[in-house]
């Protein structure tokens, strides 16, 4: 194999014209980790909804789709929309000083134009997929992660509620009822889980976000970072049960997506050095993989019940 064709296999943005790059580059395309945190809140909900409601195999697997889709425009959106606020802040940042903006590649007018399309996108594709534009507001809601990083230590927190508002997008899509207990309890589910990904994420800029007065729970805690987690795994944890008894899920959720989880948060807490920014940035991404598990209870129970009732 060729020295161009092994750069290519490692760094896919090589695989696109140089014009294209710094904006392939700006929604992290060639990242995919992000991309898939934003699609697991969709996932579940969508999956716990056709449980709910025997939704059939066919119709689910569409809205599926939609719903990967969306996730790819929210998160892409986001990105971008971060980047421009935190474009100077990124500039004395070594892990982000070369993207696209703080390095010069694109210019913000530019940036503004392409993020205005994006929009235009969303409001499109989610009001034709979902016949609503929740999800879109919500994305508005980005443009207030970055803001908080200057004033408060806690912009994971806020995080946690942007990230995963797709639970409801997928679920009222299906259901019409809006149950309480089962929307509450995963919505705080998710939010710790965002709690525990994001803080070990900021663990990596630690040095560098306090020279540019960056704000994080990572900066906040400090010394207690570990309890942090350990508090947020747990009560995730705790959601996932609530949640699963409100949606009456059978033995399979909580054998898989409960026990695997607890299983998969212990081996995250025994392996990732906090003091590592090469080790925070592979726990991260292991969150991505976590979502396998939570999801694959609830195809279990999902197929089990179509399976029982021959509906597809």
């Amino acid at each position: 194999m060729s020295n161009k064709q092994s750069t290519d296999l490692q760094d896919p943005l090589h695989l696109v014209s140089p014009s294209l790059r710094p904006y392939i580059e700006l929604i992290r395309l060639e990242k995919p980790t992000g991309t898939i945190l934003m699609f697991w809140p969709f996932a579940w909900g969508l999956t716990m909804a056709a449980f709910r409601i025997k939704l059939p195999l066919g119709i689910y697997a569409v809205q599926l789709m939609k719903c990967f889709v969306g996730a790819i425009i929210v998160r892409s959106s986001a990105c971008t929309v971060n980047d421009i606020i935190d474009r100077e802040m990124d500039a004395g940042v070594g892990r982000t000083q070369r993207r696209p903006l703080p390095s010069g590649q694109i210019s913000v007018s530019s940036a503004l134009i392409f993020l205005l399309f994006q929009y235009v996108l969303g409001i499109s594709f989610f009001y034709l997929a979902f016949s609503n534009t929740a999800p879109f507001i919500d994305l508005i809601r980005f443009v207030i992660y970055p803001l908080l990083k200057r004033c408060t230590h806690w912009p994971q927190a806020w995080l946690g509620i942007a990230m995963n508002f797709g639970f409801i997008t997928a679920w009222s899509a299906s259901v019409e009822s809006f149950d309480v207990s089962l929307l509450v309890s995963s919505l705080m589910g998710c939010w710790c889980w965002t709690m525990l990904y994001d803080t070990i994420y900021a663990c990596q800029d630690i040095k560098d976000d306090v020279k540019v007065g960056v704000r994080s729970t990572a900066i906040l805690f400090g010394t207690w970072i570990r309890p942090l987690l350990v508090g947020c795994g747990l009560l995730f944890l705790v959601m996932l049960s609530v949640a699963g008894l409100a949606n009456t899920q059978g033995p399979a959720y909580f054998v898989i997506s409960v026990g695997g989880t607890a299983t998969h948060l212990i081996w995250q807490y025994m392996a990732v050095d906090l003091e590592s920014p090469k080790s925070c940035w592979t726990n991260f991404k292991r969150n991505g993989h976590l979502g396998w598990i939570v999801w694959a209870g609830l195809l279990v129970d999902y197929f089990q019940l179509v399976s029982s009732i021959h509906v597809y």
